[in-house]
């Protein structure tokens, strides 16, 4: 669906205007409150495109009644713009890069290099205690990588550049 934003309305396949028809606020459980838009169209009947447009087919309207209805949160598509450009700007690509590596490469490494395979103790205070210390052991076993590497002042994975 194409978006004017003059006329603050959605304009569907068919060439029909959806029209803000309500503004719906909720608030969660957490205290979280969401103001949702609602956009419909005044008549959708003949559309050809109604079948792959309207879904829901538990609806108690007849099919042939029903029309369609957009619902738009503006404060969520603005956090989608903002996510967007942070993860497809420079240092967003090269910390998806290294983020599969690190978090799947550390429980690989405590598996295969420590011979974790469980945990000792029982209750969570004793799993918890025994998690730091594996993590702590994990990360003074890269350090010591590292210092005899001479690779400390690194801690990315650079990209690198194609011809």
């Amino acid at each position: 669906m194409k978006y004017d934003s003059q006329s603050d309305t959605y304009t569907c396949h068919n060439g029909k205007r959806l029209k803000v028809s309500k503004i719906k606020k909720e608030k969660t459980k957490t205290g979280y409150e969401r103001e949702t838009t609602i956009y419909s169209c005044e008549d959708c009947s003949g559309c050809p495109y109604k079948k792959e447009c309207i879904k829901g087919n538990h609806s108690k309207v007849p099919f042939e009644d029903r029309t369609k209805n957009l619902y738009v949160s503006r404060k969520f598509n603005q956090y989608r713009e903002e996510d967007l450009e942070r993860i497809t700007s420079e240092k967003g690509i090269v910390l998806r890069v290294n983020r599969s590596i690190q978090s799947e490469g550390s429980f690989g490494d405590l598996k295969e290099d420590t011979g974790f395979r469980r945990f000792r103790y029982r209750g969570k205070a004793n799993v918890e205690a025994q998690s730091i210390l594996l993590a702590i052991a994990h990360n003074v076993r890269k350090l010591h990588q590292k210092i005899q590497n001479g690779k400390t002042g690194t801690h990315l994975f650079a990209l690198k550049k194609s011809a």
